[in-house]
């Protein structure tokens, strides 16, 4: 990016490229913050606007611009959390997390130069699993935001009290019960490739209608979750147990038009499927796989969700 004028002062602004460096990095940690891409983005733009309404002897005042922008970032983040509750009371059905397609430029990097964590943190790539971004739903704002910035962001719990207005203390104890709750809610380990192939077996048994074949790949007591956000036309309540999901798979096999095909694709940088017609993604299912078999299935049919998707 080339220097250029400072927007709303009419002058160059020659720290305008590391500013807007920073933005992938904000975006990272906004999307695990917030669950969404697009409130992420409306967000780091907010964030943006702050620093630019400020005058040139106010910006060149502030020491670390990438330590504001973060700052401001996560506190407008923290903010929208503290009404996600709300808002998603009167949101119609299931409220799923956006889903991300393959080699979102979101998803991947870490800032500062970061090494390896240790054991007990995630990775950016675990980060970004569906399933662990439906366990941070369950968490309070503020346990969310300590977990995020300290275990996957690398922040010290010095540098998160700085930032959220509380005291390191609170904030090891926020991250702390936070990681008990990802702990819980972990299954065991499967690797990438027997993810891959659970969910390949469980599309072609699902093409062929093959109800046992269904069954056998889903464990017992899986569950099926979907969000039409009122936009598009799915189940609207949680489905529990293999032989429900089997029987309502089957069924939406039966009922697919000509038109529309089933792919494989990465979601969120695990192993997924889509269901495209006339050449459009129309459906986005992420999956959660524990001892070679299926626990959870989350299916995203919301248009609003599937811009990333649809626009390729």
């Amino acid at each position: 990016m080339s220097t250029r004028s400072e927007p709303g002062h009419g002058r160059p602004d020659p720290g305008l490229d590391a500013l807007m460096s920073e933005r992938r990095q904000l975006i990272n940690r906004a999307y695990r913050l917030l669950g969404s891409l697009t409130e992420a983005e409306d967000a780091v733009q907010e964030t943006y606007t702050r620093w630019y309404a400020m005058s040139r002897q106010q910006q060149d005042a502030i020491e670390n611009p990438g330590a504001w922008l973060t700052t401001v970032a996560v506190r407008i983040c923290l903010n929208l959390l503290g009404s996600a509750r709300a808002r998603r009371e009167t949101y119609v059905g299931e409220w799923i997390p956006e889903p991300l397609p393959e080699h979102s430029e979101w998803i991947s990097g870490r800032a500062d130069g970061a090494t390896a964590d240790p054991a007990d943190r995630v990775t950016l790539d675990e980060s970004v699993n569906l399933a662990f971004l439906v366990v941070l739903e369950s968490m309070t704002p503020a346990e969310r935001v300590a977990f995020i910035l300290h275990d996957v962001f690398c922040h010290s719990f010095a540098e998160v009290a700085e930032i959220v207005g509380r005291t390191p203390a609170a904030c090891r104890q926020l991250a702390s019960s936070a990681r008990r709750r990802i702990r819980a809610a972990q299954s065991s380990t499967t690797s990438a490739a027997q993810r891959t192939a659970v969910v390949r077996d469980f599309k072609q048994a699902w093409e062929a209608k093959d109800i046992d074949g269904l069954i056998d790949l889903l464990d017992p007591d899986a569950t099926a979750i979907a969000d039409g956000g009122g936009l598009a036309i799915t189940f609207p309540h949680p489905i529990e147990g293999a032989e429900k999901i089997a029987h309502v798979w089957r069924e939406i096999a039966r009922r697919k038009p000509d038109t529309m095909t089933f792919l494989e694709r990465t979601v969120n940088g695990q192993p997924g499927l889509v269901a495209q017609q006339d050449g459009v993604i129309v459906s986005v299912y992420a999956f959660e796989v524990a001892d070679d078999r299926i626990k959870h299935i989350w299916v995203v049919r919301n248009p609003e969700k599937l811009h990333r998707w649809t626009t390729g």
